[in-house]
């Protein structure tokens, strides 16, 4: 089941997410809303503009918090916190990218393991992968822009998790599909 935002939500969620990064870098706090009160699971990314190169990428899987809360503290962690990036300045926010997804419940993918391929919908689907105190997250985007297919998507799914490639096919993994509905800006703010 997909989210059930309008065009105008999403465009309200993309400037949310830009006045959160805006205030962090200001204040050092993290902002609070009381829009979109519902509980939604969410991720925020920032890519550089124009080559479109990941700079940031946090969110929330499951939906804990409210959905306006959940973007601005996703925004904030995705601009300040992302392990794999410097922080960002207030100079290059003029040269990002932003983009909200919002998720679906991820609801665990049963059945055969070599059946598996054949019920991921590219560009529908993402995944998450857990085993033990492994897991991995690929929102349903990244296998388009990489030109991935279901088990391409897999396999990558299971690296991201630090696992083996192959590690999708073990039934001790968990497996869970979900949905996102996804909202980009096309240039910068």
């Amino acid at each position: 089941m997909r989210a059930d935002l309008t065009k105008a939500d999403g465009r309200k969620l993309i400037l949310l997410a830009r006045k959160a990064i805006s205030e962090y870098a200001a204040s050092r706090k993290t902002m609070r809303s009381a829009e979109f009160p519902d509980k939604r699971g969410v991720f925020v990314t920032l890519n550089s503009y124009p080559s479109h190169e990941l700079r940031g990428c946090i969110g929330f899987p499951y939906p804990v918090r409210p959905l306006g809360e959940a973007v601005c503290e996703a925004a904030v962690s995705a601009a300040f916190g992302d392990p794999r990036f410097p922080p960002v300045d207030g100079e290059e926010m003029k040269h990002i990218l932003v983009e909200v997804s919002v998720l679906t419940p991820p609801e665990e993918m049963k059945g055969k393991r070599d059946d598996l391929p054949k019920k991921i919908k590219i560009g529908r689907d993402g995944l998450i992968i857990q085993m033990g105190p492994y897991s991995g997250l690929l929102l349903p985007q990244v296998p388009v822009e990489w030109k991935w297919n279901a088990e391409q998507f897999l396999e990558h799914l299971s690296g991201k998790a630090g696992l083996a490639t192959d590690y999708w096919k073990d039934p001790r993994a968990k497996i869970f599909g979900f949905e996102a509905q996804i909202f980009s800006e096309t240039k910068p703010a």
